[in-house]
C-alpha cells in the first residue's frame, strides 16, 4: 500500500480540474484509489517522463488528461503533481 502525498500545486490543479470536467470526478476518485494499491498496475499506463522532466512518471486518467507524479518506493510514499491535459502537465 502506497500513501499519497498532495502537494499544494496539485490540490489547486485538482479542484480546478474537478470543477472543469465534472463528469471525471469518478474516474479521477477510482484512479487515485489504485495508484494507493499500486501504482504499477497496467491499466494505469504508468511511465517515466524524459527531458526537462527525467526523474518524475506519469500515469493515465483518460486518453487525453494524465496525472504527474513522484514515487519514492523506498517509503512507499506517491508525490503527486499535476494533472491535465497531456500538453498541460508536460509543458
Amino acid at each position: 500500500m502506497y500513501t499519497l502525498v498532495w502537494t499544494a500545486c496539485f490540490t489547486r490543479a485538482a479542484e480546478k480540474f474537478v470543477k472543469y470536467h465534472p463528469e471525471l470526478k469518478r474516474k479521477f476518485t477510482a484512479t487515485l484509489r489504485d495508484l494507493e494499491t499500486d501504482p504499477f498496475q497496467p491499466h494505469l499506463k504508468y511511465h517515466q517522463l524524459t527531458s526537462k522532466l527525467q526523474g518524475m512518471q506519469s500515469v493515465s486518467l483518460t486518453h487525453s488528461y494524465r496525472i504527474t507524479l513522484t514515487v519514492m518506493v523506498t517509503e512507499h510514499e506517491i508525490i503527486l503533481l499535476d494533472i491535465g491535459s497531456h500538453d498541460e502537465v508536460y509543458r
